[in-house]
């Protein structure tokens, strides 16, 4: 008997999750499962990604519902489309022996026509994003006044994207005696009062240490200059043949860029992010889920919505801005018990970065060594020796070419055709590498030992090889990140690459450039004007007490004193600076709930449509 039928599932639920593979229930599952199907309970499950959640949630719902009556009887809200979409198939999944369950997935960047109609014939269960959803009860073309259940996944996530008034509104809409269900991966302060906002005496369920990494994924981080991050990315996928990742960087612009490069180069990969249309987005996955990608190149609007087996590696070819984003990227592997790799390429003054992740997930990572060019030939040589060896053959359909294959090797040794055949593949890296530099960097430790404060590393030591620059322009002039990395494009003609990190503060910004491109930003900027202002850049070093990042800025017209300093926003700002550094630095648009009380698309909608809005609402202020 499956372990799951004495959790209390029924036989035509364990029947249908048995053929997908499902054989003994997870820790997550087997604890809360009996809990939720007592149906009388708010409930608080705190577990990392890739542990099931969507199962333990997912088999109750459909354990308690009637599915006789066709109206919303439960309401799932998820950060991202790709996760609505993935929740929505397994729901399907595991319904698929029962009759009359009826699934829609609500999500933004698809027709919303298409979405009403499927309503109106009637539905159990809504997966949604929580800013289409919106609209749609703005509509008034959804009834939830018998909703019974409601499940916040991934709540942190959502929180972070900025949608919290959007639940706000999308709860109001529902009874207060219903269930309230949070699953989440790690459980700040934000979440934590979420949960006592919307639950009465939840029960709590915590599997594993709060906040803490997978134990199944190794953490490893390689120190490199700015200039050969690129080259030592690629080298560390050649020392992977069988490699099958997700490469996380901090921008679209970045993204595309580092996808482009890929593929140039001969690469299996190609980019995910929110300026892609839905059906872009859609090709993408199928693509590496059908494994003819090897590589993904992804922003953070995909650390929660795939779902994809197997995945062997996760590389931070940038780390992110908050650091709980490092938990969700790296449980991209390892999932359903595997082992797997997560990997950060830095700078030496990233070390600090690396120090709070350990912190965070109470793991160390391990310092690893950049390949040199013959390990790479190596390890490149014995990957096409075991495939060789392993390679299945098809004697019906080969045979008739053996003969011709026996004549053309005729005149040579057993030795000779080895040698041949494994050279085809090595020749090619031994010409790449035969003069390949050591791109190794020693990280220089001292000033951690010394005592000085790690996080400092996170809020403004300047990268190597860039120089930080000050603007008179901030964050209640209505700029995101991602539309600061668009407006100091835009202006100067310069790539989004030569853009380093960007401190967005109240009234001002602090933003690094490439050294070669600082006088190009300068001049692009003397005649700029932002709603009747002129634009200035300074160096930083002039608005923060000399050369040192970490003095503090005191008057000048830009409007005062630093906002908090720290990474993650000013007094009252809670998470906001750190959830406005989880929208992507692209161009604007895309998805996310900016702080002046606006609500853009749900993530990866219209990047045109996110302009448009970001112009208008500059010119009515």
């Amino acid at each position: 008997m499956n372990p799951f039928s004495n959790l209390g599932i029924r036989h035509d639920i364990v029947n249908a999750i048995t053929e997908l593979g499902f054989e003994n229930p997870t820790p997550i599952q087997e604890q809360s499962i009996p809990v939720l199907l007592s149906g009388s309970n708010d409930f608080v499950g705190l577990a990392q990604t890739g542990t099931g959640k969507t199962a333990a949630f997912g088999l109750p719902l459909l354990e308690l519902l009637d599915f006789e009556e066709n109206y919303p009887q439960a309401l799932i809200l998820c950060p991202t489309r790709e996760l609505c979409l993935q929740i929505t198939s397994d729901l399907k999944n595991y319904s698929k022996n029962m009759r009359n369950v009826n699934v829609v997935a609500v999500y933004g960047g698809a027709n919303i026509s298409d979405q009403l109609r499927q309503i109106k014939r009637g539905v159990q269960i809504v997966v949604a994003t929580p800013g289409r959803m919106l609209d749609i009860i703005n509509r008034k073309a959804i009834d939830f006044s018998q909703v019974q259940y409601v499940v916040l996944d991934e709540a942190d996530e959502m929180l972070n994207m900025g949608f919290q008034e959007d639940i706000d509104s999308i709860l109001s809409t529902t009874p207060d005696d219903k269930k309230t269900w949070l699953f989440s991966a790690t459980m700040p302060s934000e979440v934590r009062r979420i949960a006592k906002k919307y639950m009465t005496d939840p029960f709590e369920l915590t599997m594993g240490t709060k906040n803490t990494g997978n134990a199944n994924i190794e953490h490893e981080y390689y120190i490199v200059k700015a200039r050969d991050k690129y080259a030592a990315f690629k080298r560390i996928v050649d020392f992977n043949p069988e490699i099958f990742g997700i490469v996380f960087c901090r921008t679209k612009i970045e993204t595309q860029e580092i996808a482009e490069a890929l593929i140039k180069d001969g690469y299996n990969a190609d980019a995910l992010h929110g300026d892609l249309s839905q059906q872009q987005r859609d090709k993408v996955m199928k693509r590496y889920r059908d494994r003819s990608l090897q590589l993904l190149i992804a922003t953070d609007v995909a650390a929660r919505g795939i779902d994809v087996n197997d995945v062997t590696h996760v590389i931070n070819y940038s780390l992110p801005d908050e650091i709980e984003n490092y938990t969700h990227r790296s449980g991209r592997t390892a999932r359903a018990g595997k082992t797997g790799v997560s990997i950060a390429i830095i700078n030496s003054k990233e070390l600090g970065k690396i120090r709070q992740i350990e912190r965070v997930i109470g793991k160390q990572f391990t310092k690893a060594e950049i390949p040199n060019g013959f390990d790479v030939c190596e390890k490149q040589l014995f990957a096409l020796v075991h495939k060789v060896h392993n390679v299945e053959v098809n004697e019906e359909q080969i045979e008739q070419y053996i003969p011709r294959i026996m004549e053309e090797f005729k005149d040579l040794s057993k030795e000779d055709i080895i040698k041949r055949f494994a050279s085809l593949e090595f020749n090619r890296f031994l010409e790449y590498y035969s003069k390949a530099p050591d791109l190794n960097v020693s990280g220089d430790e001292r000033s951690f030992e010394r005592g000085e404060r790690p996080d400092r590393a996170f809020r403004s030591s300047t990268s190597p090889g860039y120089t930080r620059l000050f603007m008179n322009l901030g964050s209640v002039d209505d700029f995101t990140r991602g539309d600061m990395l668009g407006f100091i494009c835009n202006n100067t003609k310069i790539s989004g690459k030569s853009v380093g990190k960007i401190d967005l503060k109240g009234v001002f910004t602090f933003f690094e450039v490439e050294e070669s491109a600082v006088n190009q930003v300068i001049e692009g900027f003397k005649s700029v004007d932002f709603q009747g202002r002129s634009v200035r850049i300074e160096l930083a070093g002039d608005r923060e007490g000399g050369s040192s990042d970490r003095g503090s800025y005191r008057g000048g017209s830009g409007g005062g004193r630093r906002e908090g300093g720290g990474y993650r926003g000013g007094s009252g700002g809670g998470r906001r600076e750190g959830a406005s550094g989880r929208r992507e630095g692209g161009s604007s648009g895309g998805g996310f709930r900016d702080f002046s009380g606006k609500r853009r698309e749900d993530r990866g909608g219209s990047s045109s449509a996110g302009r448009r809005e970001g112009g208008e609402r500059r010119r009515r202020s």
